[in-house]
C-alpha cells in the first residue's frame, strides 16, 4: 500500500494511514459511509457455519468504527469442476442469515471460478461524521476491554489436523458466529476513545496498531485476557498456525514480555483470530458503565485486560 500514490481528498475522513478497520467517506454534514471488504478460506467443515462466520467477520469492521452496517455484496470463488454448487448455496445461506440478523441487506455480489474456495463480503455502513470511532483516539489512563476470547487460530489449525476436541470446535463456532453488534451498541451508548477488532494480526498486533496510531503505549495483564479453554493445551502440542509464529516475531519488536509470562500464553496473545472481538479503549471513569452495558446486552465474554499508558509510544508491556 505504501507504493500507491497519495490522493488527498477532504471527504476521506479515514483512509489507510492509520491501518484502521474501514474507510470513511463523508457525504454530507451529517452522513458518512463506512466501507470494508474481507474474505476467508474455509475454517470449519460445516458450509453453513463457514458462511455465517465469514459474514460475521466481514461486518465486524463496520461495528469497530461505531457505524451501522446497511448493505453487503457477496464475494465467492470456488473450483466449479470440483465443488457442487449446492455446497456454495449453503455457504451463501449461512452468510445471508447472519447478515439478516445484523439487519444488513445483501444486494448482490460476484462469483469467479477459482482454484481455492473463498467467501466473504464487502460491507457498507453509515455513521455521523462526528461520531466515527477510530483506532487512533486512545488516551493515557484508558482501560482496555476485549469482548471475545482468543485462541481461534490454534483451534482452526487443530481442526485441520483432526486434533481439536468436538466441544472446543462447537465453542469456537459460537464465538466466531457471534456478531459484534451488541458490543458496539454498548460502546456507543457509553462513549469510548478508540476501538478496533481483533483478527489476523492477533491481539497484540491489533493493539500495536491502536497505540501506534494514538501516540501512546499499553500494558496488558496476560492472566486477565480470556483464552478459550483447551487452547493452551493445543499450543503446548505445537498445534497453532504459522501466522501465530509470524505475529509473534513481529510482536517481539514492540513487546516487553515479563519473564513470568509462559511461551504458550505469548503465542496465544499473537494467535490470528477470525471474527474476533472488539478491543476498546475506554476512559477509566466509564469502564464500569461499559461493562454493565455489555452485560445487559448479553456480551458474555467481555473482560478488562489492561490499560493505556503515555509511553513508550507504540510499545506494549505484557505482565503476568
Amino acid at each position: 500500500m505504501q507504493q500507491l500514490p497519495k490522493i488527498p481528498n477532504p471527504k476521506v475522513l479515514v483512509g489507510i494511514e492509520t491501518s484502521d478497520d474501514a474507510g470513511v467517506y463523508q457525504l454530507s454534514d451529517d452522513l458518512a459511509i463506512v466501507q470494508t471488504l474481507d474474505f476467508i478460506t474455509p475454517i470449519v467443515d460445516d458450509p453453513y457455519a463457514f458462511g455465517a462466520i465469514a459474514a460475521a467477520n466481514a461486518v465486524s469492521d463496520i461495528y469497530a468504527m461505531g457505524a451501522t452496517p446497511v448493505t453487503a455484496l457477496n464475494i465467492v470463488g470456488y473450483p466449479a469442476a470440483q465443488i457442487d454448487a449446492s455446497l456454495v448455496a449453503q455457504i451463501l445461506q449461512g452468510g445471508y442469515d447472519k447478515l439478516a440478523e445484523a439487519g444488513v441487506a445483501v444486494i448482490g455480489g460476484h462469483t469467479v471460478d477459482n482454484p481455492a474456495l473463498i467467501y466473504g463480503l464487502t460491507v457498507t455502513g453509515i455513521v455521523h461524521p462526528q461520531k466515527v470511532v477510530t483506532n487512533s483516539g486512545a488516551k493515557p489512563g484508558d482501560f482496555l476491554v476485549l469482548t471475545k476470547p482468543i485462541g481461534i487460530g490454534a483451534i482452526n489449525h487443530g481442526i485441520k489436523q483432526d486434533k481439536t476436541p468436538p466441544e472446543l470446535v462447537s465453542t469456537a463456532i459460537e464465538v466466531m458466529t457471534t456478531l459484534n453488534k451488541a458490543a458496539a451498541e454498548a460502546m456507543l451508548e457509553v462513549g469510548v476513545n478508540a476501538c478496533t477488532d481483533v483478527t489476523g494480526f492477533g491481539l497484540l498486533g491489533h493493539l500495536h496498531e491502536v497505540v501506534a496510531a494514538s501516540g501512546v503505549g499499553a500494558k496488558v495483564s496476560a492472566s486477565e485476557v480470556p483464552i478459550l479453554d483447551g487452547v493452551l493445551d493445543l499450543i503446548e502440542q505445537k498445534i497453532f498456525p504459522g501466522g501465530a509464529r509470524s505475529n509473534k516475531r513481529f510482536a517481539d519488536s514492540f513487546t516487553h514480555w515479563h519473564e513470568d509470562v509462559p511461551e504458550t500464553v505469548r503465542i496465544a496473545l499473537c494467535d490470528p483470530q477470525t471474527s474476533g472481538g472488539l478491543l476498546v479503549s475506554v476512559p477509566k471513569e466509564k469502564v464500569d458503565s461499559l461493562m454493565e452495558a455489555m452485560q445487559k446486552r448479553g456480551v458474555k465474554w467481555a473482560a478488562i485486560i489492561g490499560e493505556i499508558v503515555a509511553e513508550p509510544i507504540g510499545e506494549v508491556y505484557v505482565e503476568p
